[in-house]
């Protein structure tokens, strides 16, 4: 959730770590700050708020030096005042720390070195790290690291810098991510890619329970009792213009019209001759697919939405019993699992620690795992047995957008390569599976074009304090991510139902100032959908429809119609999310809100 950027090397000190930390921004944040080594000592710069404020900052109180690391802090522990603010000092102020994670065994750790003599001066947990390298100080700045990552309980990644070393950064992670990057005469670490991008073009994945050390040209990484380990450099292929707002007000609408063309692109990899191809990264044999007899999905946020779709895909053409289950949820039930079933993990980012916990408690099962990552390499995707590439390209906005939507098109091609492997799905199937599924690009496109027409709705709409999104079947779960979207980047109080509860108790909230979202494209439960509809016209809400191109029936009865091109129920989900995510960008933008960085959110939850 933190960004950490660290730089050893010739340039612009103060530039090179605010453009790192520019670029990490998309992480959450509360609170920044940077620290360097000039002439022996730490000068240190930081500010609760937004980067803006540190850059102003600089300019008042401007900083030199070839060696620095920086830092954007959400709080966990501690509330966002300058003095939890990151970077951290030890007591002779030789040192400073920046940290991402948190440090179960602080309270316990703290109480050990207050007994020592140190002295906090801050209320996070992270600080005792830094106390921990200054006692063993003596053995070396090295080894003093090694001594304390192996005290240390919970998740972590974090970069320190020393003055009587100001020739290398030392860095250590556990179940946190950071990757290193070297040039010719300079070397830098960032929390991810972002962070490095606009100077580095090979990248060093340090390992997980691993350190790593930087200086000019050079780096060098062990375990965590010091032995070496060898990791190769990889090329970057992600571009700076790739995380780039270029002509948008916004990254989240930038995403949003990026979709047609990920798609496009998406269909082109995976459709090869009226054949499915999902990838090299998917390592399974069709042998070991057809062995699976029961599918357990397991996801956080909007990649559980993903997930309950894939449900009602997997469960229609390939006939294998599924469940989905939040991943926080997932790791702490004794879930009854044979081995036969097959654990799926979902994650843009495959950073998501919850994820990652229910990943090795299906490991520990001797499960097998395949994973559904938009980030190769990152730490789901290297824990996984296999893997199906998202391919969305990098997503910067808070809310995700187009992931979603090209997670929902690889699990509709993943069911049908199954579906087509056990023999539930005949070759002719298939080919009209595929052949609507190549028209998607063109239906998105049409869609976007009515941003107008959903911009007046939101418009009418962004001043409510509550929103109901109704949806059923494989609309279900579009009105879950419909509901969440609105109330992450809107912060409007947004429920998702499905319909047929609505009798339940939700109606109960139905009146005349109650929005309700109702989803009914043409499906096998138009009607009913179209009942539940009528309920809510009978209690005076005011029904915002997603229908399907000339419906009629539930336009006549709607106060707003959104139209989607017309298609099979299985691609609906795919575009009728989409109006969704306008609608909800619209009523966010209305209010005046920061839609990229939502409060209390982070684009990539590193921790549980």
């Amino acid at each position: 959730m933190c960004g950490i950027v660290g730089y050893i090397g010739s340039r612009d000190i103060a530039s090179v770590l605010l453009g790192g930390l520019w670029r990490l921004e998309y992480r959450g944040y509360d609170s920044s700050g940077i620290a360097v080594i000039n002439n022996g000592e730490l000068v240190i710069r930081k500010i609760p708020g937004k980067l803006s404020e540190l850059q102003e900052l600089l300019k008042r109180e401007p900083i030199d030096g070839t060696i620095g690391i920086g830092h954007t802090r959400w709080a966990t522990h501690g509330s966002p005042r300058e003095e939890n603010t990151h970077p951290l000092v030890d007591c002779s102020e030789e040192l400073a720390l920046v940290v991402n994670g948190i440090i179960e065994n602080y309270h316990f750790l703290k109480e050990e070195l207050e007994a020592r003599g140190h002295i906090f001066r801050s209320f996070t947990d992270s600080e005792v790290i830094v106390h921990l390298i200054e006692e063993n100080l003596n053995k070396g700045f090295f080894e003093a690291v090694c001594r304390t990552v192996q005290k240390l309980k919970g998740n972590f990644a974090f970069a320190v810098i020393y003055t009587r070393q100001p020739n290398q950064i030392v860095c250590a992670r556990h179940d946190a991510p950071l990757i290193l990057s070297v040039n010719s005469d300079e070397a830098a670490l960032a929390s991810d890619i972002s962070g490095v991008i606009a100077i580095f073009d090979k990248i060093i994945d340090l390992p997980n329970d691993s350190i790593g050390v930087i200086s000019p040209g050079k780096y060098f990484v062990s375990d965590f009792a010091g032995r070496e380990i060898k990791v190769e450099p990889r090329r970057v292929t992600i571009k700076v213009k790739d995380i780039e707002k270029g002509n948008f007000p916004h990254f989240m609408l930038k995403e949003i019209f990026e979709q047609p063309r990920i798609l496009q692109e998406l269909i082109n990899l995976r459709i090869v001759n009226n054949k499915i191809n999902l990838g090299n990264e998917l390592n399974f044999t069709d042998q070991e697919l057809l062995r699976i007899s029961r599918l357990y999905i397991q996801a956080c946020g909007t990649s559980w939405h993903a997930g309950i779709v894939g449900k009602y895909l997997i469960e229609k053409f390939a006939r294998i019993s599924t469940e989905v289950d939040i991943s926080s949820e997932f790791r702490y039930r004794d879930t009854v699992l044979d081995g036969n079933t097959m654990v799926m993990a979902i994650s843009q980012s495959g950073e998501t620690a919850d994820t990652i916990a229910g990943l090795r408690e299906a490991k520990a099962k001797f499960l097998k795992v395949l994973s559904l990552v938009n980030v190769l390499h990152s730490t789901i995707y290297k824990e996984s047995d296999g893997t199906i590439a998202i391919m969305a390209g990098p997503e910067i906005g808070v809310a995700s957008t187009k992931a979603y939507t090209a997670q929902l098109l690889n699990l509709y091609l993943f069911s049908l390569y199954l579906g087509k492997l056990r023999g539930f799905v005949s070759a002719d199937e298939l080919v009209a599976h595929l052949d609507e599924i190549k028209r998607a690009p063109e239906y998105l496109e049409e869609i976007l074009k009515h941003q107008n027409e959903i911009r007046e709705i939101a418009l009418k709409f962004y001043n409510s304090r509550d929103f109901l999104f109704l949806g059923r079947g494989i609309n279900y779960p579009t009105a879950l991510e419909g509901a969440l979207k609105l109330k992450e980047i809107s912060y409007i109080h947004a429920t998702g139902y499905a319909a047929g509860e609505m009798k339940h108790g939700p109606i109960a909230l139905i009146d005349e100032n109650m929005p309700v979202v109702c989803i009914n494209p043409n499906s096998s439960v138009y009607e009913k959908m179209l009942s539940n509809v009528q309920e809510v016209v009978a209690r005076a809400g005011k029904v915002i429809s997603v229908v399907t191109k000339n419906d009629t029936k539930t336009r006549a009865i709607s106060n707003f119609v959104i139209e989607v091109p017309e298609c099979s129920e299985y691609l609906s989900p795919i575009l009728t999310v989409v109006p969704l995510q306008l609608l909800a960008y619209f009523i966010a933008t209305f209010k005046g809100l920061d839609v990229d960085r939502p409060r209390n959110l982070a684009k990539s939850v590193t921790v549980e």
